[in-house]
């Protein structure tokens, strides 16, 4: 048979040959029940977050991707400043330009499917400016507002006059703020609570400031447990765990506010958002001095269930 009469043939024989892998190839699909188009994987859920980089890898915006993907959620980020920083403190901070702080906030949603918004250290009233600018017009599901003003180390990283634009134009886009016992304070511009009844009374004060709902963090307060403090509307809910007897806690406040906006963003309601971040941050803490990193307060483990 010469070349002409035999192409006619290799072709059949090719498309028998295809016909037969997508035959088998759909047969294996319907074994494993991946050709029913629900029984695809789900949407991965997505949290930004939009804080500082802390240079010691233990705080900011690396906490806050490592707590996205130890809870399950995809992480994005929109860098607010640079810092030079280790577990002994800050030794520098660069702030990013506001028109690039909003530049990368419209990269992610002009792309990506957000569940929330995690906001941390903003430095700086213009990108606290930039950033309510962004969220207003983007209308995010859930905005979970870190008002961060002051490092571990006892560094300031929120310059004082732009404490009032935090309040006036971030705090009203808020689903929730989590201020610890100071910061809840200096928002207030009162004394730390000391008693329930006054962290309860300081928290229905910050939500007649336009959030709707208030986590305080009670960590800097005393003794045997450390009680966390979610008012709302309907409710004041007492969150207690035991207090842990480390040094290691370097980036709790920004890990705590990412795993409840990594539950938000999984579709958990606040509550139920905030009791997951609770048990979660208090086996990380609980983790902490299983590895040693650095020479002052180290971080929290945040991949703890893994090793």
């Amino acid at each position: 048979m010469d070349d002409n009469a035999a192409r006619p043939c290799l072709r059949l024989i090719r498309g028998l040959l295809a016909l037969r892998a997508r035959a088998r190839t759909g047969h294996d699909l319907a074994k494993l029940g991946l050709d029913n188009p629900e029984s695809r994987p789900m949407t991965t859920p997505v949290a930004l977050t939009i804080a500082g980089s802390d240079s010691s890898g233990g705080a900011g915006i690396q906490a806050d991707l490592k707590t996205f993907a130890a809870l399950g959620v995809y992480g994005a980020s929109a860098i607010t400043a640079l810092t030079a920083q280790n577990t002994r403190g800050v030794t520098g901070i660069h702030a990013v330009p506001a028109e690039f702080v909003t530049a990368q906030i419209d990269a992610v949603f002009s792309d990506l499917d957000v569940g929330a918004v995690k906001i941390g250290m903003v430095a700086q009233a213009a990108s606290i400016d930039a950033i309510a600018a962004a969220l207003s017009r983007l209308k995010p599901r859930h905005v979970v507002l870190d008002p961060v003003m002051v490092a571990t180390s006892g560094d300031r990283l929120l310059a004082s006059e732009a404490v009032e634009a935090l309040r006036a134009k971030l705090m009203p886009l808020a689903s929730v703020i989590t201020p610890n016992l100071p910061e809840a304070a200096a928002l207030l511009d009162e004394q730390i609570a000391r008693s329930e009844t006054e962290i309860e009374s300081q928290g229905r004060r910050l939500m007649a400031l336009g959030c709707r709902a208030v986590l305080i963090k009670g960590g800097h307060g005393e003794g045997a447990e450390s009680t966390d403090y979610l008012v709302t509307p309907e409710s004041t809910i007492a969150l207690a765990a035991p207090r842990v007897a480390t040094r290691n806690t370097h980036g709790t406040g920004c890990s705590l506010s990412s795993a409840v906006a990594a539950g938000l963003a999984k579709g958990e309601d606040l509550e139920r958002a905030v009791r997951s971040a609770k048990a979660w941050i208090s086996a990380a803490i609980a983790a902490a001095d299983s590895f040693s990193v650095g020479h002052g307060h180290g971080p929290i483990h945040h991949f703890h269930k893994y090793y």
